[in-house]
């Protein structure tokens, strides 16, 4: 396939409907279609331990589900009470206990409200692994917003004081050269998924340090729940290099380093030491990194991602989000998709998911242009970006690196009427932009002014994606949105919000723009490649895939994302793109018993068997004891 063509796939893929295709889909798998592995999680599970210590255990606890021939084969007999109650009743119980907390609530779904179902679900969790995946599964649209953003920036803004049971490992400063002896300290001999966090950057709350490692086990719970990732084979880890937030340096209760976060190179050094080690050990494990400062974030990505199978979600999953809302945005103006290297864009943000999405969205845009250097220019021209200090332009002094190819030239703004500095109403008063984009972390920017000012656009649907997290971060509510631009608009945010109810039976959709829609995919679509690296061609690959998933009657209404309900399916269809990518850039190795020659053999309809077959599901495997 010539590389231009290749190239081209995105328009002719997200101008067709999906609907026949997973028709097909489900005809083929009805028909009988080939079986390539026991399906994840049927196995039946080798243990070597009995009694109180698989009770104690969460990974094999079953509670009252166990049967009695368990009972006896595990020495649990006496251990629990005698009812043998089905995971149906479990659940059915633990429900009830929430329930009576939500009756009990007198102020509704508050931020405490919310933690406190945090700290019900994660007692689930500390003795109960499987359970605590179905009620999650089962349930994803109502818990995904208590294990993940917004609740999660509360949970670690009080980890410390929330901690009861470790999970995860902790690697800081001061277990310099000791790292590769410590990672053999968890009892995982096979790990696939680690998300690190240095605690620098937590969404948009800043420097949490060692409390971070809240938002690492979050993401595992969605790469579990999401992609069917086995919940023994992921690790969250937290590298504590200190921290600079002066009130956990004087908090007597912190858990973490109580000194000034390491720069420099030996920061680096303790970086390189750590992904080393975890390397070493598990040579196939993915490397998720997340939520590290901007000055640290970009420079990381470029250091190990040719190297190790890693991606940073903030730069790249992020863009990917992004990319898709802006591809979907274009659908739902009922404009061709060839259109969108003539969308006017500005970004209100310039840290690392501001640059990666503009990095996305530019190379994109060229891609469409016949990916030439003139069209790589030409696709610059469609962004103005704004940062706390304003319009980002070519006068301004000590701009940062990886802005500097937005920063726009001093003649451009001029003719707009526009100056180094401007402030962002009036960028988009002169622009009059078809999509408004936040990645700010500043809750409320766009103000009443600046919504006003978007009136004036020159689309027919302008489109209004505030992004950042958690929802006090929001750059604006979608109430303020519609009911100040019109009901005409595209909504999407980062952050979970209600539909608003615009009158006379008519909706106006609030699309969530959630990274959750493509880091499972990614992570399970390079796990089951067996991918040598992430490339731009696979990442490029699983926005494609989101932006194509809704149907044209869908776009045209304004929902451009999927419902959170709809998350192993989308997240099956991602992988299986991923997949695709990585054996067409000839990037694949294959997976367990399918080695690189027959993945290379499968079909697209085979492509998403397999993976459906290698997602793991919340069942009570089989317990078969074996002495050490």
């Amino acid at each position: 396939m010539g590389n231009f063509s290749r190239q081209m796939r995105l328009t002719s893929a997200l101008m067709k409907s999906l609907r026949s295709r997973w028709g097909a889909v489900a005809a083929g798998n009805a028909g009988g279609a080939r079986s390539f592995t026991t399906t994840e999680g049927h196995r039946p599970t080798i243990v070597h331990k009995r009694s109180l210590d698989i009770l104690h255990d969460p990974w094999f606890n079953k509670g009252t589900a166990f049967s009695m021939t368990e009972r006896d084969r595990l020495d649990l007999r006496g251990l629990l009470p005698p009812n043998v109650m089905s995971p149906e009743q479990q659940i059915e119980r633990f429900m009830a206990d929430l329930k009576r907390l939500e009756l009990s609530a007198r102020d509704g779904p508050s931020d405490p409200y919310n933690l406190a179902k945090w700290r019900i679900l994660n007692r689930l969790h500390d003795r109960n692994e499987t359970m605590y995946y179905k009620v999650l599964i089962d349930n994803i649209e109502e818990y995904a917003p208590i294990v993940y953003t917004p609740t999660v920036g509360l949970v670690c803004q009080k980890y410390s004081g929330l901690f009861r049971r470790p999970r995860g490992m902790y690697f800081s400063a001061e277990d310099r050269g000791e790292m590769m002896s410590m990672v053999y300290n968890w009892p995982a001999d096979q790990v696939d998924m680690i998300v690190v966090t240095d605690g620098s950057r937590i969404l948009g709350l800043g420097d949490l340090g060692v409390q971070g490692i809240g938002i690492a086990i979050g993401k595992l719970d969605l790469y579990v729940a999401a992609a069917g990732i086995n919940p023994q084979r992921v690790l969250p880890v937290m590298i504590d290099v200190g921290t600079n937030n002066e009130e956990l340096l004087k908090d007597p209760l912190y858990l973490g380093l109580q000194e000034h976060r390491l720069d420099g190179d030996e920061y680096v050094a303790v970086i390189d030491e750590f992904m080393e080690a975890v390397f070493t050990r598990w040579p196939h494990v993915i490397v998720q990194f997340e939520d590290f400062q901007s000055k640290w974030a970009f420079k990381l990505l470029q250091r190990y991602r040719n190297e190790y199978r890693m991606f940073n979600d903030d730069v790249q999953g992020t863009a990917g989000v992004a990319l898709a809302g802006l591809l979907g945005a274009v659908r739902a103006q009922g404009r061709p998709m060839i259109d969108f290297p003539k969308m006017k864009i500005v970004v209100a943000g310039a840290g690392s998911a501001g640059i990666g999405v503009l990095n996305a969205a530019r190379k994109t845009m060229a891609r469409m242009l016949g990916d030439t250097e003139v069209a790589f220019e030409s696709a610059r021209s469609q962004f103005w970006v704004v940062d706390a200090n304003g319009l980002i332009t070519e006068a301004r002094e000590n701009i940062d690196p990886e802005a500097r190819p937005f920063a726009r030239k001093v003649r451009e703004t001029e003719r707009q009427g526009l100056a180094e500095g401007a402030k962002l109403a009036e960028v988009v008063r002169q622009v009059k932009p078809d999509v408004l984009l936040g990645l700010s972390a500043c809750g409320g920017l766009f103000s009443k002014e600046v919504l006003e000012a978007l009136k004036g656009s020159t689309s027919t649907r302008p489109a209004i994606f505030p992004m950042s997290n958690p929802t006090k971060n929001a750059e604006c509510t979608p109430e303020e949105a519609f009911s100040i631009v019109g009901d005409n608009i595209i909504f999407a945010s980062g952050s979970p919000f209600n539909n608003v109810d615009l009158g006379n039976g008519h909706v106006g959709h609030c699309n969530q723009a959630n990274n959750m829609f493509l880091f499972p995919g990614i992570g399970l679509g390079t796990l089951l490649s067996g991918s040598k690296i992430v490339s731009d061609g696979m990442l490029q690959a699983a926005a494609e895939c989101l932006a194509a998933y809704m149907t044209e009657e869908e776009v045209l209404h304004g929902i451009i994302y999927p419902s959170i309900s709809r998350i192993r399916d989308i997240t099956k269809e991602v992988a299986a793109a991923v997949i695709e990518e990585a054996i067409e850039e000839d990037l694949a190795e294959g997976y367990r018993e399918m080695d690189a020659r027959e993945l290379q053999k499968l079909n697209k309809d085979e492509i998403r068997t397999f993976v459906g077959n290698n997602m793991w599901n919340p069942e009570y495997p089989t317990l078969v004891y074996k002495k050490d």
